[in-house]
């Protein structure tokens, strides 16, 4: 897999994460145990940090990146769909972005509130708790994110890593 320093910037990555080999990691990059970077996901930590707590998948395709004035954290126990781009934001523990998803500047996604599938959350948006933001630009749908959702696809995610672990080989 190819995981880069950038000078003195070197990912750190728990032993218990998963990272698929053509996902791509760059400099100041933090990943939690338990998590999981999936196929040509990129993580390039060149200008701030990106944080990835435990327990959250990062799904195939998604480009994380930073601002020196605005790292990009993922909390613990996350879900973030494939094709998403996360920029200079933070997801708190517990929250969920769907597939195609930006989430830019100085968004703050709140626990257990969810980003829908193409929505665009623009600079300095709040997804409050058990909200959906959906649409472009998108807009907040109060108390709509069902219970035990999150939780669902995240205890999904963590076997499937585990599975791959064990159980992935290249033939080619």
């Amino acid at each position: 897999m190819p995981i880069y320093a950038l000078g003195d910037l070197e990912p750190q990555i728990h032993p218990d994460a998963f990272v698929h080999p053509d996902a791509v990691v760059i400099g100041d990059v933090r990943i939690g145990a338990g998590s999981s970077i999936w196929p040509c996901a990129v993580l390039r930590g060149d200008g701030g940090y990106i944080s990835i707590g435990e327990r959250t998948s990062i799904q195939d395709g998604s480009v994380l990146h930073t601002t020196p004035e605005d790292p990009t954290t993922v909390g613990n126990d996350c879900l973030v769909g494939h094709i998403v781009h996360l920029e200079g934001c933070t997801l708190e523990d517990g929250a969920f972005v769907g597939n195609g998803a930006i989430v830019l500047h100085r968004v703050i996604v709140r626990s257990g509130a969810l980003v829908g599938a193409n929505a665009v959350v623009n600079n300095d948006m709040e997804v409050p708790s058990g909200a959906m933001a959906l649409g472009i630009p998108a807009k907040i749908r109060p108390d709509s994110v069902p219970e035990g959702m999150i939780k669902f696809g995240v205890d999904a995610y963590i076997e499937r890593a585990q599975f791959f672990k064990k159980n992935l080989r290249r033939i080619d």
